[in-house]
């Protein structure tokens, strides 16, 4: 994703640099996503208020940063990846306004004071992932791209997930919500698992040089990777607690390790824009090792639910976006301390959140705070380093 393409010329009125390419307004708001929902969701912790007519404060927070903050990034990846898959030209000016727009009436509608009725609001929020993939797939047809084209299936099975959502929400689907969590979530490791078998070899190999050329991917690692993380879908949305289901997580947990290992992540300690990949994706196996004892030992769900989403979804967005927002407005591969600091912050954040379901009880309170307090300075410290990045123009002249 670092390589220039044909994705910000225009020949038409001068766009707003926030349009001219997908990454610039995508990137951003998942940022201001990250800060404002958690410290809404800290806010609701502290105080215990909650709206009356809304959905569960649990399920809203779970829904606003999967279909919120974690779908925005996704968005902003694709719309600049897909540009250079393709050779086409970006969506820019005036559909990626709509789209932005989509997304931000979404988070009005789902926001519970902001009174919307549930059957407007679920109607505005499920529409984002739609026309997402309708921007994504008249280029990736058009270039007969029908490897990359499965994406367009799996933002298919997110608009499933958002759907089943809204449906116990609107009261006609008992167990909706479960279901539709257990696909969203594993649609996006599905994401991860595609994207990170992309991205990581690559950009491991091309910024360790010589040093590099030991890292490899096995076709039977990468094969038994695919195969076991998406048989994990149906067998969690049908049986989460199943023995079959814990077993199969973890032999999905070894597959990614063995995936991982073959990436030499250790040889990257002096690289943060590199390291910091190679944590995120280290949650992965992590998480699927602690899904597959929750199916099988006393280990709470939650435990591997948040090495998931805190550990391995925030953590690899954090270092996409600040690799990507870097490659394409032509600047230098080196991250500030500033964003180092970010890197530390959240990974802190990930393992007090992940551990404090089996922390004494008088020490969960505390660890909820200061995770959910890292979690918000590290996105703020991305804000502060990344927003003049992404508000300003290619620093080489280029368009984008």
């Amino acid at each position: 994703m670092s390589s220039p393409s044909l994705a910000g010329r225009d020949d038409g009125p001068a766009i707003p640099i926030l349009f001219q390419y997908g990454f610039r307004f995508f990137f951003l708001f998942s940022g201001v996503a990250a800060v404002g929902l958690l410290a809404a969701w800290l806010g609701v912790l502290a105080t215990g208020e909650w709206p009356q007519h809304a959905a569960g404060a649990s399920a809203w927070h779970a829904h606003e940063m999967l279909f919120g903050m974690v779908v925005a990034a996704v968005a902003g990846f694709l719309l600049t990846a897909v540009p250079s898959w393709t050779g086409t030209k970006a969506v820019a000016g005036a559909p990626l306004m709509a789209l932005a727009a989509l997304w931000m009436a979404g988070r009005v509608a789902v926001f519970p004071w902001a009174g919307v009725p549930e059957p407007v609001a679920a109607a505005i929020d499920i529409a984002f992932l739609p026309g997402l993939g309708v921007a994504l797939a008249r280029p990736l047809v058009a270039a007969g791209k029908w490897r990359n084209s499965a994406f367009l299936i799996l933002l298919g099975l997110l608009t499933t997930a958002n759907l089943l959502i809204h449906l116990e929400w609107l009261g006609l689907l008992d167990g909706g919500a479960e279901a539709g969590f257990a696909l969203g979530l594993g649609i996006v490791l599905m994401m991860v698992t595609v994207i990170g078998g992309r991205i990581l070899p690559a950009f491991t190999r091309n910024g360790l040089g010589r040093a590099g050329l030991g890292v490899r991917s096995w076709p039977l690692v990468e094969r038994a990777t695919l195969v076991l993380t998406l048989a994990l879908i149906p067998a969690t949305m049908a049986a989460p607690e199943s023995v079959v289901t814990g077993l199969i997580a973890l032999a999905a947990a070894v597959a990614h390790t063995a995936r991982l290992a073959g990436w030499q992540g250790w040889k990257a300690w002096r690289s943060p824009i590199l390291w910091i990949l190679h944590v995120g994706y280290l949650w992965v196996p992590v998480a699927l090792l602690l899904r597959g004892l929750h199916a099988l030992a006393d280990v709470p769900a939650a435990v591997g639910t948040h090495a998931l989403t805190v550990g391995a979804f925030a953590t690899l967005i954090l270092a996409v976006m600040s690799r990507a927002s870097l490659g394409h407005t032509g600047r230098p591969l080196a991250v500030s301390r500033l964003t180092v600091a970010a890197y530390v912050l959240l990974t802190v954040a990930a393992v007090a959140r992940t551990l404090s379901p089996m922390l004494p009880v008088e020490w969960v309170w505390a660890a909820l705070q200061w995770s959910g307090y890292g979690w918000v300075a590290a996105f703020t410290l991305y804000l502060a380093a990344y927003a003049p990045v992404l508000l300003s123009p290619r620093v080489d002249g280029r368009p984008g």
